[in-house]
């Protein structure tokens, strides 16, 4: 026995003891969340006046900026369009292991293009691209992390899509791609990686304006989305003087979610099917995705009236200024996500994302093939550590490093 039950389930009776009251305070917040949204929900100009304000006590704050919809805003689902090329990407990866006997990296990418109302099967593509002895290093000599290897996993879906939207948007009719997640690039702006992240983040940004260039829509498909930008909006329009001077710490309506707020079942702000109104990013990531780069969202109900889906969906400025963009993308992720039934989510990502996995199986291939290469060349192979032979030895098991 390796877990101290006694202690883990004193815990948990203290948890069952408070869940009335917090119960009651949660429901208290979502009726002031719900009173707020109300209360501006066509006084845009002041939010946008407010967090003006705001910005100045806290240049990096981060939540939604409303554009020109009311902030209850719903656009029922267009029509889809009779023809359009549609490339979903998604990617996934094998991090160096310190414990291995040979240290190599891999970034493996998967994309289905498909062609709307052709009758032609999707067609798929994989890019599997192997990191070893300098590639797995940063350009200031640290090992790649975790981190780094999945930074260059989603730059690399994203150029992806730009390679095929090359390749099959050859016909005139519109090319709409998406891969999942945040169309923002995550990583450290700070410390030993942030050069790394910058040379990554430069690149990121090229693939985009050409992206735009080329006038693709691109898209990210947030699932059960866990920051809440607009309940953030929500609280700054409360914030006095002196909450402005420990901005970090004013949570009133803690435990509030976009997602309850867009999608509550009792009094949905967005029906099956529907879109929310578009907002702008306020955050400190600004100063890079700026112009006709900037990052943009609306939240989209992919379930039905009775069990609402509320996800996510981040796009660039010129799917925003582009009405027609954004109503075909609007159509063709419900039309998507539609066609998994019960559990909606896009087809396309779906099937991207069984196409970029690298099982178990496939990566002691790689391991093998790789040593049988080195041993044949006369390479050096290093031991396994002790601690990672002690862990494979039978019914010795862990659930991580």
């Amino acid at each position: 026995m390796t877990l101290d039950f006694q202690q883990v389930y004193q815990k948990i009776k203290e948890i069952g003891a408070t869940v009335q009251q917090r119960k009651k305070t949660l429901e208290e917040r979502r009726a002031h969340a719900r009173f707020l949204l109300n209360l501006h929900a066509d006084n845009l100009a002041g939010l946008r006046y407010k967090i003006e304000t705001v910005k100045e006590a806290d240049p990096n704050i981060r939540c939604a900026l409303p554009l020109q919809e009311r902030l209850d805003h719903h656009s029922p689902g267009p029509d889809l369009p009779s023809a359009a090329t549609l490339i979903a990407a998604d990617g996934s990866q094998i991090n160096p292991d310190r414990h291995a006997a040979i240290q190599y990296g891999l970034v493996n990418v998967g994309a289905i293009i498909l062609r709307l109302n052709s009758n032609e099967a999707p067609i798929i593509r994989t890019d599997s691209e192997l990191l070893y002895d300098d590639e797995l290093y940063t350009p200031s000599g640290n090992p790649l992390s975790e981190g780094l290897v999945a930074l260059q996993r989603d730059l690399k879906e994203r150029a992806k899509l730009l390679v095929l939207a090359d390749e099959f948007g050859v016909d005139g009719s519109p090319v709409i791609t998406f891969t999942d997640g945040p169309i923002e690039l995550w990583g450290m702006r700070d410390g030993e990686d942030a050069l790394a992240f910058e040379q990554s983040l430069k690149k990121y940004l090229s693939v985009l304006s050409q992206l735009q260039q080329k006038n693709i829509t691109t898209a990210g498909y947030v699932d059960k989305p866990s920051s809440d930008p607009v309940i953030r909006l929500l609280e700054l329009t409360e914030a006095t003087d002196d909450d402005l001077k420990k901005l970090r710490e004013f949570h009133p309506l803690r435990g509030v979610t976009d997602r309850w707020l867009f999608g509550d079942g009792n009094v949905a702000l967005i029906k099956s099917g529907e879109r929310s109104a578009v907002f702008a990013f306020q955050s400190k990531s600004e100063k890079y995705y700026n112009g006709i780069l900037a990052l943009h969202f609306f939240y989209l109900n992919v379930g039905t009236d009775r069990h609402p889906t509320i996800v996510r969906v981040e796009i660039p400025k010129w799917v925003v200024d582009d009405p027609e963009k954004l109503n075909m993308l609007h159509a063709v992720l419900i039309s998507q996500c539609r066609m998994l039934g019960a559990r909606p989510y896009p087809y396309l990502l779906h099937r991207a994302h069984e196409t970029a996995v690298v099982t178990h199986e496939e990566k002691q291939q790689v391991d093998q093939m790789l040593m049988s290469e080195l041993y044949r060349s006369g390479g050096e192979i290093d031991e396994g550590s002790y601690k990672q032979s002690a862990k494979d030895l039978a019914g010795r098991t862990g659930y991580r490093r």
